[in-house]
């Protein structure tokens, strides 16, 4: 997880930084630390907002090996070519 993925979920989400540290029960300098780039955190510290940004709804991406992508709600249709999901296939009620 990036500094960059963990602003861009609390973004998506509404939450503030005290929130995110809140729900991870991790500390707000912990946050602010991680999410600024300037001090590095503990490793458990970053699961833990990684945890509580996943648990709000959000997931985060990567590539094949490992590198940070973006992130995107967990109730999006990945599979679906515009996002709208099975009901816009052809022959669907959306799909005209």
């Amino acid at each position: 997880m990036t500094p960059e993925q963990s602003r861009a979920a609390r973004a998506w989400l509404g939450w503030s930084q005290e929130e995110l540290a809140t729900r991870g029960n991790v500390s707000v300098n912990s946050v602010r630390n991680f999410e600024s780039g300037n001090k590095t955190v503990h490793r458990n510290t970053i699961a833990a907002v990684k945890q509580a940004i996943e648990a709000g709804g959000m997931r985060l991406l990567f590539d094949q090996i490992g590198m940070a992508t973006g992130i995107i709600r967990q109730s999006a249709d990945t599979d679906s070519p515009d996002g709208l999901g099975p009901a816009s296939a052809p022959g669907s009620p959306r799909g005209h």
